[in-house]
C-alpha cells in the first residue's frame, strides 16, 4: 500500500490522497478527499487542470467531510470520467447535497458574471463544473456507517471514526489486512461549543494529520465576552455588524453564540439579525437530524433560529442593504470570496459606523485575509471598494483543533505508535511547526508532505 499526495500539500487547502494497493498489473486504486483548491489565483487555476492518474482507474473515493476544500472538486472527477461509490458518513452524505449544489451554482453565476464583464479565461466562460455535475457526483454518494469496516476497493478496508469539526466529519482508517494507514481529515476541538470531541483514533502505521492551526493557540477567553464587546460597540455607532460565516460549522456556531448575546443582554431584543445564506439555513436545519455529532439540546438548537430573519431569495437579500437601522447580517463565504456577502461588503464596508467581524482562519489570498491584514480598499465585482469599517477578527471559534489540541488527540489515542507521520493541509509555517512538535513530543519519524510525492504505508 501507498499514498500519492495531489493536493493539501504544501498548503492548507484541496485534500486529495491517492492510496494505491496491489501489483503493478494489478493495482486498486482508491481517493481520500476530492478537495476545491482555494485562496490565491495560482492555486485555484489548478482546479482547471486535469488529474495527474487516470480518472477511470479510481474505483472509489472516501470523503472525511463535506466541507468543499475535502469534497468540491468531486463534480470535476466525475466529469472526468469517475463513476464508483463515493463512501462516507451519513452527515457528510446529507451537507454534501447542500454543499455541492451550491458550488455548481456560484461556479455557473461566476461564469456569467465573467461574460457580462468579458473577462475571462474562456471564450465564452465557462464553470469548473455545473449542477448536472454536482448532481452526478450525488448520484454515487453511498453513506457508511461509522465505526464499521467496509471494503472500500478489493483488498481494501475502510473504517471512519468522528472527529469533530463538522457534522458528519470523520477520520479514515485504511488497512490491506496487514498495513495501516490513517487520515485525520480535519479534527476538532476537545471542548467545542457545538460539537462532540473527536474519537481516538485507531493503531496505524502511518498517519496522514491536518495541520491547518498548527501554529496556533486558541485563547482560553471566552469568545462570548469579546463577542459581546463587537456587539455593544456596533450598535453604539449606529452601524451593521456583518459577520461573513462559512455556512457549514461557522454559521451554526454564530447562531448558537447570537442566541447567549440575547440571553445576557448584549444584544437588545428588538435588534433585527438576519441570516442571509439558504445553504447555512439548510445546513442548521441538519443539527436536528444529527444529534449524534453535537452537544445541543432540542431546545438549544431552536433558540438559535428564535428572532433571526432567515433570508433565502435574493430580494429579500437585496432588501437588507437599504435598510438603515442598526442590526446584524450573517452571511456565507466565511473569508469573503463569494456567496452574498460581498454585496453587504460592497454596501457597508466604506462605513465608519460598521463593523466587519470574522469568525476563524482566513486564508491567503482570500478577501478576509487582506482586510484582517488591514487593506483600504478591496475588489468587489470588478470594482474597488473603499474599506472604513471597523475590521474584527474574533479567535477562539475555529472549529480545528489547535497544535496543543491535536498532541493532546494523539496522546489520548491508545496505542498509537505510527512508524511515520505526513503532516498535510497546512500552511508551510504551521505544517512545520506540527511537524516539530510531534516529532519532540513522541518520537515518531514525521515529515511535511510533498506535493506530487509517494511513500509507503
Amino acid at each position: 500500500m501507498r499514498v500519492t499526495f495531489l493536493g493539501a500539500a504544501g498548503t492548507v487547502t484541496g485534500s486529495r490522497f491517492l492510496v494505491e494497493h496491489g501489483a503493478a498489473d494489478d493495482r486498486h486504486r482508491l481517493l481520500v478527499d476530492c478537495g476545491l483548491l482555494q485562496g490565491v489565483k495560482a492555486l485555484r487555476r489548478r482546479n482547471w487542470a486535469g488529474f495527474p492518474v487516470e480518472v477511470p482507474s479510481i474505483e472509489a473515493v472516501v470523503l472525511t467531510h463535506a466541507h468543499l476544500d475535502h469534497s468540491g472538486w468531486l463534480p470535476r472527477l466525475v466529469r472526468a470520467g469517475f463513476d464508483g461509490p463515493v463512501l462516507c458518513s451519513e452527515g457528510t452524505a446529507d451537507l454534501c447535497q447542500v454543499l455541492l449544489r451550491d458550488s455548481a451554482h456560484i461556479h455557473e453565476e461566476d461564469a456569467r458574471r465573467a461574460a457580462t464583464a468579458g473577462s475571462s479565461r474562456h471564450d465564452p466562460p465557462l464553470p469548473l463544473y455545473d449542477i448536472d455535475d454536482a448532481e452526478a457526483a450525488l448520484a454515487l454518494v453511498r453513506p457508511i456507517a461509522v465505526d464499521e469496516p467496509v471494503e472500500a476497493v478489493p483488498g481494501l478496508e475502510v473504517r471512519l471514526t468522528r472527529a469533530g469539526h463538522i457534522i458528519g466529519a470523520t477520520c479514515a482508517s485504511i488497512t490491506d489486512g496487514h498495513r495501516r494507514l490513517a487520515v485525520s481529515g480535519d479534527v476538532g476541538r476537545p471542548e467545542d461549543p457545538l460539537l462532540r470531541p473527536p474519537a481516538p483514533l485507531p493503531p496505524c502505521d502511518r498517519l496522514l494529520i491536518e495541520s491547518t492551526y498548527g501554529n496556533r493557540h486558541h485563547p482560553e477567553t471566552d469568545p462570548l465576552d469579546a463577542f459581546g464587546d463587537v456587539l455593544r460597540r456596533t450598535l453604539q455607532r449606529g452601524g451593521v455588524l456583518i459577520i461573513p460565516a462559512f455556512a457549514v460549522g461557522r454559521a451554526q456556531i454564530v447562531l448558537h453564540l447570537l442566541a447567549e448575546a440575547r440571553r445576557r443582554g448584549d444584544l437588545p431584543a428588538g435588534v433585527p439579525v438576519a441570516l442571509d445564506s439558504p445553504m447555512a439555513l439548510d445546513a442548521t436545519e441538519l443539527f436536528l437530524r444529527h444529534a449524534e455529532d453535537h452537544r445541543l439540546s432540542p431546545d438549544a438548537v431552536a433558540a438559535m433560529f428564535d428572532g433571526i430573519d432567515l433570508v433565502r431569495d435574493p430580494q429579500g437579500s437585496r432588501a437588507l442593504d437599504e435598510r438603515v437601522e442598526p442590526r446584524i447580517i450573517v452571511s456565507a463565504s466565511g473569508m469573503a470570496t463569494g456567496g452574498r456577502v460581498l454585496h453587504h461588503l460592497e454596501r457597508f464596508a466604506g462605513d465608519r459606523r460598521c463593523t466587519v467581524l470574522f469568525t476563524g482562519f482566513q486564508a491567503p489570498g482570500t478577501r478576509g485575509d487582506a482586510m484582517v491584514h488591514g487593506v483600504d480598499e478591496i475588489k468587489v465585482f470588478g470594482r474597488y471598494v473603499p474599506v472604513r469599517a471597523e475590521v474584527v477578527l474574533l479567535d477562539g471559534l475555529s472549529a480545528h483543533a489547535d497544535r496543543s489540541e491535536l498532541l493532546r488527540w494523539l496522546a489520548s489515542s491508545p496505542g498509537l505508535a505510527p512508524e511515520a507521520v505526513s503532516v498535510v493541509h497546512g500552511e508551510p509555517a504551521a505544517a512545520d511547526e506540527v511537524r516539530r512538535s510531534i516529532h519532540d513530543r513522541f518520537g515518531w519519524s514525521t515529515e511535511v508532505a510533498v506535493e506530487g510525492t509517494t511513500v509507503d504505508v
